[in-house]
């Protein structure tokens, strides 16, 4: 099963609809890590096997966390105007499709109708 930390820049509800779908899912307020960086987010979701779900397009500079490193990124690129509801809604539309494999080591970037992943 996948597991997800879920960066503070994401809507609170994002882990309750995560773990509705059957995902595993981690908020970064409720494990101590509010305010805390992008190294130690990424740290603490290594040491957990979780995918980051993030807003934050810092996680995209793949020489600071290349492909293949990590368990997984993702990037839910949206304009501030998306509602929260409409948030989650295409987070988990993008992520029907896929399998863990898909996850595993890859940065994908969700974007309104668009899913790019650069493999590893």
């Amino acid at each position: 099963m996948l597991k997800f930390v879920i960066d503070e820049d994401m809507p609170r509800s994002t882990a309750k609809v995560l773990k509705a779908k059957g995902y595993e899912a981690l908020d970064v307020r409720d494990c101590g890590l509010r305010g805390k960086s992008d190294d130690e987010i990424f740290k603490f979701a290594q040491k957990e096997k979780a995918v980051i779900l993030t807003g934050d397009l810092g996680f995209g500079n793949l020489l600071h966390f290349p492909i293949g490193s990590h368990s997984g990124i993702v990037i839910a690129h949206f304009p501030n105007e998306v509602s929260t509801s409409e948030l989650n809604n295409q987070i988990i539309k993008a992520f029907e499709p896929l399998s863990e494999i898909d996850f595993k080591g890859n940065l994908i970037i969700i974007e309104p109708g668009k899913v790019r992943i650069r493999r590893k």
